[in-house]
């Protein structure tokens, strides 16, 4: 590449929306027919009741800096499907977040006691992640929430996992997938041009219209780039070279101020070593408060066995917010 293709591309690296693939994704698949064909391709299902499909996606004005894509409830599996235009390894740890909101929502909604002695049931999980960003990466990739857990000097396994399954949907990649979901594979087509366009073009915002107009002709996306042609414009360019500007300096502010936190630390370290005596000690009793915290539960566990047993399943509801009862209980049974 010449130095003066080199200078262009940066130009548009710097002017083009990088999250547009996100949003355009988001607005593809919020059609349920499409979602539910999506669902299909990636399952070997031939679901065709769109309206038994039930969307719970968590929308960023309740969940402020956690966007997903699209999550939702079908034949007994909570979906949850995101989008990213760059490869992040954390995808577990937000798919995490995800569905603990996701599921404390469905509790919620169910009315489900989660205190109940008998065993209540809830929808399976699957977490997929579909990627399309420059880093060559495989077809199918599993992501562990495990992975990013410390190993050293930890004994044992761990109590918790997630697995997110990303799949690549650049152009080229996951065929079958493609063949199966004409839309997802529009939508790989459609970037694979833009992305064309911008590298060979002159004039970012030309390229991107003959990208729309390249895809129109080939009946790819064809609907909503005829429809909604301004808005998609507008997701793929951003406005103006001053945001891009105040970008780099507010990255900049902020590697200032990773720096002088990091030397604020380096001189409170010779009194950290002091305190560590302290420290020590502070830990010794909280660790013993811990156990005895640990006694009172195991206990109370013991309790509730003997009232389970015994099938006081009223009085083992009223415990459970009575902590005067439950010991005056566990004194009269002797625990």
């Amino acid at each position: 590449m010449n130095k003066r293709n080199r200078k262009r591309k940066s130009q548009y690296e710097r002017r083009v929306n990088r999250k547009y693939k996100d949003s355009l994704f988001r607005k593809i698949f919020s059609d349920r027919k499409d979602l539910l064909n999506l669902y299909n391709a990636l399952n070997d299902t031939q679901y065709t009741d769109e309206e038994g499909l039930t969307v719970t996606t968590l929308e960023d004005v309740i969940y402020i800096s956690m966007k997903n894509d699209v999550s939702f409830l079908l034949g007994g599996t909570m979906n949850l499907y995101e989008h990213q235009s760059s490869y992040n390894p954390n995808m577990p740890i937000r798919g995490l977040m995800y569905l603990a909101r996701l599921y404390q929502n469905y509790i919620d909604d169910c009315e489900i006691n989660v205190f109940s002695p008998v065993l209540k049931h809830l929808p399976r999980p699957k977490f997929i992640v579909f990627y399309n960003g420059s880093k060559d990466e495989p077809d199918q990739k599993i992501l562990r929430l495990t992975d990013a857990f410390a190993e050293e000097g930890i004994p044992g396994e761990s109590c918790l996992e997630c697995c997110a399954t990303m799949l690549n949907i650049n152009y080229g990649h996951n065929y079958e997938l493609m063949e199966k979901c004409r839309r997802l594979e529009e939508y790989s087509v459609f970037v694979a041009e833009v992305r064309k366009a911008l590298e060979e073009g002159d004039n970012q915002r030309q390229a991107v219209d003959d990208a729309i107009d390249i895809c129109i002709e080939k009946g790819v996306l064809r609907d909503i780039l005829i429809r909604e042609r301004a808005a998609i414009m507008n997701m793929v360019l951003s406005c103006t070279e001053k945001q891009y500007e105040r970008l780099v300096e507010k990255e900049l502010e902020q590697q200032d101020k990773k720096i002088k936190e990091q030397e604020k630390k380096l001189k409170a370290g010779e009194k950290q070593l002091r305190a560590g005596e302290r420290k020590m000690e502070e830990q010794k009793k909280q660790l013993r408060a811990r156990e005895k915290k640990m006694e009172e539960q195991e206990r109370l566990l013991k309790l509730n066995r003997i009232l389970v047993q015994e099938k006081e399943y009223e009085l083992l509801e009223r415990i459970q917010d009575d902590p005067e009862l439950q010991k005056e209980l566990i004194e009269q049974y002797g625990i």
